[in-house]
């Protein structure tokens, strides 16, 4: 038997007899030499009888990794409710802050197990801002669903109709109908100029979306400057090779680069991103809308058919401000 972690995928963490018998073979349950701890792998990946077996040989259920989170932590945001309860039963604390204030147990509070741990006597639970933000992510994200975004661009604008995102833009609408079914269609036909060129704008409440199933350019600085003068915006690239890639303009003006919607809650977030990022976990559209303080009732602004196709500019002329 191997006696440390290699070669156990995530679906070899659901099997306790395997972890068993690799600690019993001289496996470090502290350690998986630099590659992440051993606990904070089953709480993700694994079953409750293996969280449970690794726990009984750690030196310290409360170990933090990279972002300062415990594995009860990691638990509660992958949604493994039994594995967070075996951490638990195990000695860890749901109720110790971990980011921004927040403790696992009061994240539980805003997922799909809210009442995963007893509430102790004079710990607060939601505020009516937060429970509002969970009810707000839960008609969002279930509006949404998880539309295939893989290539897309999208910029979410507060505040601004279809219209006025087109006139901002300084683009056209599409009139031959002909031609742009059987673009969408098959876009991959034509070439990369035309498609790149080529955008959908639909209003929904609290503001429009920008879409682009088949490219990055609503995600572009230039097109999210012309946007969001007077207001701000969140702009997503689903991009398939490197994942989601998100931008914040406001006023014309980069505020957030090179960011990871979807990615869940990050060091130096604050309370209410900490928040956002929980809710939104793995749902980077649904993120970049709530941003932007949007509530489509449904994907099509995001995948189509959008209120109006449009032909953008030519690259360097984009915007009227």
């Amino acid at each position: 038997m191997t006696a440390n972690w290699d070669g156990l995928h995530w679906d070899g963490w659901q099997d306790a007899g395997e972890i068993r018998a690799r600690l019993a073979a001289g496996a470090d349950p502290d350690s998986m030499g630099g590659h992440g701890h051993p606990l904070r792998e089953a709480a993700v990946y694994g079953s409750p009888e293996g969280v449970a077996e690794l726990a009984r040989h750690v030196s310290d259920v409360a170990a933090t990794g990279w972002r300062g989170t415990t594995a009860l932590w990691e638990a509660v945001e992958a949604d493994r409710p039994d594995n967070a309860r075996a951490l638990v039963a195990a000695g860890a604390d749901p109720w110790k802050a971990e980011l921004a204030g927040w403790s696992p147990g009061r994240l539980a509070l805003a997922g799909p197990v809210p009442d995963l741990f007893p509430l102790p006597e004079g710990e607060p639970g939601l505020s009516g801002a937060e429970r509002a933000a969970v009810e707000r992510a839960r008609r969002l994200t279930a509006a949404l669903g998880k539309p295939s975004v893989d290539g897309t661009g999208l910029a979410c604008v507060a505040g601004i109709d279809a219209a006025e995102a087109i006139r901002r833009l300084g683009a056209a609408p599409v009139e031959d109908e002909e031609f742009m079914d059987a673009f969408v269609e098959q876009p991959w036909a034509y070439p990369m100029s035309e498609g790149l060129r080529l955008a959908g704008v639909t209003t929904v409440p609290g503001g429009c979306v920008v879409t682009q199933p088949w490219g990055y350019a609503p995600y572009t600085t230039e097109a999210m400057a012309a946007l969001t003068v007077g207001t701000f915006g969140y702009a997503l690239f689903a991009n398939p090779k490197s994942g989601n890639q998100g931008m914040i303009q406001r006023d014309g003006e980069v505020e957030g680069w090179d960011l990871h919607p979807g990615g869940g809650p990050r060091p130096g977030d604050g309370p209410e991103e900490v928040l956002a990022a929980y809710l939104y976990r793995r749902d980077a559209v649904a993120y970049a809308c709530a941003f932007a303080g949007l509530e489509p009732e449904d994907a099509r602004a995001v995948t189509g058919p959008a209120d109006v196709w449009v032909r953008l500019p030519e690259a360097g002329s984009t915007g009227s401000r």
